[in-house]
């Protein structure tokens, strides 16, 4: 990573995109406190990430990786219910109870977390990044996934980036999630960043960033631009 300089705000959901190998996975690591920048320094309200403490940390910014295995097999309501180890447990099981409606897991209750698919392993592991975000009702604070939608079917993928965005829209929340499909990105996304090779090299509104140049310069492939038949969202389309 170099040269890269963003703020993100409370009440946006934020789309990094880019090729593979762009830097994606590895700008969120940073930005979540996993890897240490070489330069530089990466704040969350006005303090460096290293002047928090492990527990007030975790009741501000909560981490979805783009695959969770665990070393052992849970029912789901304990592993959502790990969302809340920083805060105090006396209003753990109502919190997860909570969760588990908004994002559609009450189905799930009562299985074992490793026999569940990977779509469903996904949603539950929003479950627990919200659950360990839950203030009076609803998450604060900054939420970061990488590729949250890359198991889930049609109706999971919509469900989810739908709630990431009402979420959002209430202002108390911040979404930052990596992303590959740009035409959920462009759907959902209030801002796309686009990297390559560790750079931010394009940022702004679907509308802004998604052009037919941009793209065929920093992914290497044909496209056409199209327009969603619902919205002036623009869609991506690859060229036969």
């Amino acid at each position: 990573m170099r040269d890269i300089s963003l703020t993100l705000e409370p009440g946006e959901l934020v789309a990094l995109i880019g090729p593979n190998g762009a830097g994606k996975s590895t700008l969120l690591r940073v930005l979540t406190g996993y890897l240490q920048p070489d330069n530089g320094v990466c704040l969350l309200g006005d303090k460096s990430l290293n002047e928090w403490s492990p527990q007030a940390l975790s009741r501000h910014r909560a981490v979805m990786r783009q695959q969770s295995q665990l070393g052992f097999d849970w029912p789901v309501e304990d592993v959502i219910a790990m969302g809340r180890a920083p805060w105090e447990q006396a209003d753990s099981q109502r919190v997860v109870k909570q969760v588990m409606d908004l994002t559609g897991c009450t189905p799930l209750a009562g299985r074992k977390y490793n026999a569940l698919s990977g779509g469903e392993q996904q949603r539950v592991q929003l479950a627990r990044a919200l659950a360990q975000l839950w203030v009076d009702g609803a998450p604060q604070g900054w939420l970061f996934l990488d590729e949250p939608t890359s198991a889930l079917d049609l109706y999971h993928q919509q469900h989810l980036l739908r709630l990431l965005k009402q979420l959002t829209s209430a202002g108390r929340l911040h979404v930052c999630a990596v992303l590959h499909d740009l035409n959920l990105a462009a759907l959902w996304a209030d801002k796309l960043l686009l990297l390559h090779q560790g750079e931010i090299v394009a940022q702004g509104s679907a509308q802004q960033v998604l052009q037919v140049d941009t793209l065929k310069r920093w992914y290497g492939a044909e496209v056409h631009i199209g327009q969603h038949p619902g919205s002036q969202t623009p869609q991506v389309f690859l060229a036969p």
